[in-house]
């Protein structure tokens, strides 16, 4: 997703929640608990599946997986307006820091975090 299209969306929820006179609810307490919430009722959806089920979800199961992400990427870019921060340069950032941290010849085919491969020098090593 380009980034204006974030910002369209990010737009078009401030407008959302302007109309119904919700922005004074929406403090980044409030948002950051409802974001949790929203993933809570997603992990709901994958609760008891094997990891095949999880991966082939029948249609009605993947449509509401589907409005529940939304939900989540919702309340997230909301979030991220309340407090100014450019969610695609942050997540720009965020791999970078993570290519860095898991770099790919070390670390590939392993799931494991980036303090148990050993000493962590910052440059990959």
């Amino acid at each position: 997703m380009a980034a204006n299209d974030l910002h369209t969306l990010t737009a078009r929820l401030r407008q959302f929640a302007a109309e119904r006179d919700w922005d004074q609810f929406h403090s980044p307490k409030n948002l950051s608990m409802a974001l949790a919430a929203e993933a809570a009722e997603l992990l709901e959806h994958f609760q008891w599946l094997t990891e095949e089920q999880s991966a082939n979800l029948p249609q009605d199961k993947r449509d509401a997986v589907e409005l529940e992400l939304a939900d989540i990427f919702n309340y997230l870019l909301r979030l991220a307006d309340k407090l100014d921060i450019d969610l695609a340069a942050a997540a720009d950032r965020k791999i970078q820091i993570n290519e860095q941290k898991y770099p790919a010849a070390r670390v590939r085919g392993k799931a494991m975090k980036y303090d148990e491969y050993g000493e962590f020098d910052g440059d990959g090593g």
